[in-house]
């Protein structure tokens, strides 16, 4: 039997966490939640007047936070997010993939466009940076996590009022980079998993809450609510800390039950 107390399962203390788009919303909270575990923090997303805010909100919890400004969907500015943080705090333990975005349009007058802007941000800088947090720091120590942040739109198809078939298409491309990743990396001792939310209120479902209501949303879920700004930090922490240490490839829904009665 082990003597590690469950509370040290959870520790993050000496360790570096990496969270894109990490200046509001999803983000953050999970910044917030490992950072109070004892991780060190290097938060980045466009724009520095957010990431600044982002940071001193850390900071006056007692968390040890950095920013990068950068756009995780230019190849050169992602792979440099990495050397930064490399530079600044040293190696990266922990590499949280949340930097996304959406964009409504019926699927017959998507604009191209729009398709590549949200290809590239929510599963192209995946890779990209999955693949350069790997070869310089997890790989050559045989440890790391990564969390991806997918959705349960990526679990099932929309109805007519949701025209995000970009958006869906990239959580669903997450969900399986995921797995892939999990599977091939494994014999690295990295583990990689997705979180899935579901309604969470965010500038990115600010306009689809409006427009359907959130009362309406909530009624969906079986425990009839939307998600908070506490709903991520546990299940982010589980795949962060070594209580998650055999977890890998796993999608996890956090959307009070709507997964489970309505597919996605």
């Amino acid at each position: 039997m082990s003597n590690t107390k469950v509370q040290d399962l959870f520790d993050l203390s000496g360790q570096v966490a990496l969270v894109t788009g990490g200046s509001r919303g999803l983000g953050l909270q999970i910044a917030e939640a490992l950072g109070e575990a004892g991780a060190k923090i290097m938060l980045s997303s466009r724009k520095a007047s957010d990431l600044e805010e982002a940071v001193a909100h850390l900071q006056a919890r007692g968390i040890d936070a950095r920013w990068i400004a950068a756009d995780a969907a230019d190849e050169a500015q992602a792979r440099g997010v990495v050397t930064q943080t490399l530079e600044r705090l040293g190696q990266i333990d922990i590499l949280v993939n949340n930097a996304g975005a959406t964009w409504g349009a019926p699927a017959e007058d998507h604009p191209v466009e729009a398709w590549d802007k949200v290809m590239n941000l929510n599963i192209r800088s995946l890779f990209v940076m999955s693949q350069e947090v790997g070869k310089r720091s997890m790989i050559p120590r045989r440890h790391g996590r990564i969390i991806n942040v997918a959705s349960i739109a990526g679990l099932a198809g929309n109805t007519s009022a949701m025209k995000t078939i970009a958006y869906n298409t990239s959580k669903g491309a997450a969900v399986n980079f995921t797995r892939a990743l999990a599977g091939e990396w494994g014999q690295y001792g990295i583990t990689v998993n997705a979180l899935a939310p579901g309604f969470f209120p965010s500038k990115m479902t600010k306009g689809l809450l409006a427009a359907l209501g959130e009362e309406n949303m909530a009624a969906k879920a079986p425990l009839n609510r939307i998600g908070d700004d506490e709903d991520l930090k546990g299940a982010a922490l589980l795949f962060a800390s070594r209580a998650g240490k055999h977890i890998t490839g796993q999608i996890l829904a956090v959307d009070g039950g709507v997964s489970a009665i309505h597919g996605a």
